[in-house]
C-alpha cells in the first residue's frame, strides 16, 4: 500500500494543520472539502497535497472520490475524519433537518469511509481510522441537542469499528478536543481570553499523527486533549 492519507474537512484550522503534518511525515495527502477554494492554497504550497471536492454527507460522492484517490495516490493507509457539522440549540429549537445533516456528516460519513477502506487496509495488514471529536461526545448540554448526539454516536460507532477491525490490523482511534481551537473567528469571539485558553491546530495535528503511528502492542482508542489552562 502506498503511503497515502485521506483527510476530510480541510478548512483553515485543524484540517490545514493535519495536511501539513502528514505531508511532512512523507504522505501523499488527499484533501477533502466541499469548496475548491479552501484547497487551492495548500495545493500550491505543498506538492504532496491533492484536492478532492466532495460533500462527505453524500455517500455516492464519497465512494466515487475514494475510487479516484486510490487511482491517483493509492489506497489510503490513514484516514482522518475531521469534517464536522453542527446544529446549535436546545431540543425544542433545533431544526430536525439540520440535525439529520449533522448526523450524516459526523457519523454516517465515518461509517462509509470505514466500509470503503477496510478491505484495502486488511489486505495491506495496516491502517488507521481516526476521528477528531470533542467532549460533546461524552455529555449532552442543553444547547447542544443538535450536535452532541451525533458526536456521541460517532465515538460509539468508532469503538465498534475498533473492536471489529483492530484484530485485523486496523487502528481506530478517537481524539477528543476539550478546548476552543485557535482560529481567527474564535479569537474574535473570545477576545478577552489569554493564549493558554486556546488549543493550537498544529498541536492537534501532532497528536493525530502520533496516534496514527503507535506500535501495535500499545494502541490508544481514546485521547482527550486540552490546553493547560482549560478548566475541566
Amino acid at each position: 500500500m502506498s503511503k497515502a492519507c485521506l483527510i476530510t474537512g480541510v478548512g483553515p484550522g485543524t484540517g490545514t494543520a493535519l495536511v501539513k503534518r502528514f505531508v511532512e511525515g512523507g504522505y501523499k495527502v488527499a484533501m477533502l472539502a466541499r469548496s475548491a477554494d479552501r484547497l487551492q492554497a495548500l495545493q500550491q504550497s505543498l506538492a504532496d497535497a491533492h484536492p478532492y471536492v466532495c460533500d462527505v454527507s453524500d455517500p455516492d460522492a464519497l465512494a466515487a472520490t475514494y475510487v479516484n484517490i486510490k487511482t491517483d495516490l493509492g489506497a489510503p493507509s490513514v484516514i482522518v475524519h475531521n469534517a464536522v457539522a453542527a446544529e446549535r440549540g436546545t431540543y425544542m429549537t433545533i431544526e430536525p433537518r439540520k440535525f439529520a445533516k449533522a448526523f450524516e456528516v459526523n457519523t454516517m460519513a465515518l461509517l462509509h469511509l470505514a466500509r470503503l477502506a477496510t478491505t484495502d487496509m486488511v489486505d495491506a495488514g495496516i491502517g488507521a481510522i481516526i476521528c477528531t471529536g470533542n467532549t460533546s461526545a461524552y455529555r449532552g448540554r442543553a444547547k447542544f441537542a443538535g450536535f452532541a448526539p451525533t458526536k456521541a454516536a460517532q465515538r460509539i460507532l468508532l469503538e465498534s469499528i475498533a473492536r471489529e477491525a483492530g484484530p485485523k490490523g486496523i487502528h481506530a482511534a478517537y481524539i477528543a478536543i476539550d478546548a476552543v481551537i485557535d482560529l481567527e473567528w474564535t479569537r474574535k469571539a473570545f477576545s478577552d481570553a489569554p493564549d493558554e485558553f486556546f488549543c493550537q491546530p498544529a498541536d492537534i495535528a501532532e497528536e493525530c499523527y502520533r496516534i496514527a503511528h503507535q506500535p501495535k502492542s500499545a494502541w490508544s482508542f481514546e485521547s482527550v486533549i486540552r490546553p493547560y489552562g482549560e478548566t475541566w
